[in-house]
């Protein structure tokens, strides 16, 4: 989106950005989603189901230009007609920042920022519109908003270590890059990445279980292992499972994992760490062709980071698994 506004700017036109500071009740959209607007009506991003953005954009085309220059609080949902106006179910309310984007938006300096693959904190200050970034990396990535200041984390938050290359690696990294990860794939035989080349993946060719030690995995990691191959993944894993990933998992069948578990215990793995293993990994939803075992791992690390418990889908009465 950032890059979008960017390329706006540079072609001469005017472009607001809007982000969601507060939510009263039920909202459509969460604390922290954006939308760049610009002065022909083009948006990018979301911050409500569609309604808020026809009206901003209405008021852009029938009343002109918003006339201020600084950054402003916008309210949207003060009644029940409005909130029902404005698809804001239950009453709802959503408060919003706009800010016009210009020299003082450091947007050239996020988006070099967020190329790097840095983590960093852009805080706004409403009384003037100029921005400052720092690192925000060991920070937390909710925003800050005290009706003077806005501070909001960008950049990739989230971070995926993929455990061997080929197609199924390929999709999985091509579904988790938009949904705020940080991916790195990681596999030592040259003949499986040397013709994946995923944009925004970063590929390295250590033991795997090197490189879970040099991530210093977190609360906000995953581990997926894809290999099939025991000398690859389970170092990998009894390192991981030793660390705060919220998701550790590895592909196979039942019987496979099964056999998998039992080899990790032998390691003196302990019994808390070992059944955070997900083997197999994902939810059982159906298919075995690798975009789908793509989305079913993606669907239950997503499950996880959102901490929603999920019964594990599977065919009992067929026996089968993910990957099986």
């Amino acid at each position: 989106m950032f890059e979008a506004a960017s390329s706006w700017l540079s072609s001469g036109f005017n472009v607001w950005l809007y982000t969601v500071v507060r939510t009263w009740g039920s909202s459509p959209r969460p604390i922290g989603s954006v939308m760049a607007l610009r002065d022909d009506g083009r948006v990018v991003g979301s911050v409500s189901g569609g309604c808020i953005e026809d009206d901003l954009i209405h008021q852009l085309q029938t009343k002109g230009p918003p006339g201020e220059t600084r950054p402003s609080i916008i309210v949207y949902g003060l009644n029940a007609d409005e909130a029902h106006r404005f698809g804001l179910p239950c009453g709802g309310t959503l408060q919003l920042v706009q800010e016009r984007l210009g020299t003082k938006s450091g947007l050239d300096t996020l988006l070099r920022a967020l190329r790097e693959g840095r983590i960093v904190r852009r805080t706004l200050r409403l009384s003037t519109g100029e921005t400052h970034l720092a690192d925000a990396s060991d920070e937390p990535g909710a925003i800050r908003f005290d009706k003077t200041t806005l501070s909001t984390v960008h950049g990739p938050t989230w971070r995926m270590l993929l455990i061997g290359g080929g197609y199924l690696s390929a999709y999985v990294s091509m579904m988790a890059i938009p949904l705020g990860y940080a991916v790195t794939l990681c596999d030592p035989r040259p003949e499986y990445v040397a013709e994946l080349e995923i944009p925004g993946v970063n590929v390295v060719r250590t033991m795997p279980d090197d490189a879970v030690i040099e991530m210093k995995l977190d609360a906000r990691s995953a581990v997926i292992a894809l290999t099939h191959d025991p000398k690859l993944d389970d170092f990998a894993l009894i390192e991981a499972l030793e660390t705060r990933a919220f998701y550790v998992g590895a592909i196979g069948s039942r019987r496979n994992s099964d056999a998998r578990r039992e080899r990790l215990s032998l390691f003196g793995l302990r019994d808390a760490a070992l059944a955070n293993l997900r083997c197999p990994v994902g939810l059982y939803l159906g298919g075995n062709s690798p975009p789908e075992i793509a989305l079913s791992i993606i669907a239950d690390v997503t499950a996880r980071r959102n901490g929603i418990p999920i019964t594990e889908l599977a065919d009992v009465r067929l026996g089968k698994t993910i990957a099986g």
